[in-house]
């Protein structure tokens, strides 16, 4: 079964990183998705920009309007993903305890519906 893992965290907390805490950071990342591919659960990642470079669309009786950022001001961001294929739940997020953003932020784990 497919989980989609959602990496939140606070962004604001990567302008205050040193480069080195960066570069340790994804180095950290890497591992994980090095890791995740050998295991056969990986099936995709990728990282978002931050939320100022995003849109918001809604539709509303037929008409189209957009806002600049995310939907809704929280602490934590969206800020990449991993899609996984785990035998069950448990292993789903056993898989999302070790991404890396789950020591600072939190990591939302979702099965894919799948249709048909």
């Amino acid at each position: 079964m497919k989980y989609l893992c959602l990496i939140y965290d606070n962004e604001s907390g990567m302008k205050d990183m040193t480069r080195e805490q960066g570069e340790a950071i994804m180095a950290e990342y890497m591992a994980f998705t090095e890791g995740v591919k050998k295991s056969g659960h990986y099936v995709s990642g990728e990282a978002l920009k931050p939320t100022h470079t995003a849109s918001t669309v809604r539709v509303r009786q037929g008409k189209v309007s957009t806002t600049d950022g995310p939907f809704a001001e929280t602490k934590e961001q969206l800020g990449g993903f991993y899609l996984i294929e785990a035998k069950d739940l448990n292993d789903a997020i056993q898989v999302a305890s070790r991404i890396p953003g789950a020591k600072t932020g939190s990591v939302e784990v979702r099965p894919v519906e799948v249709f048909g």
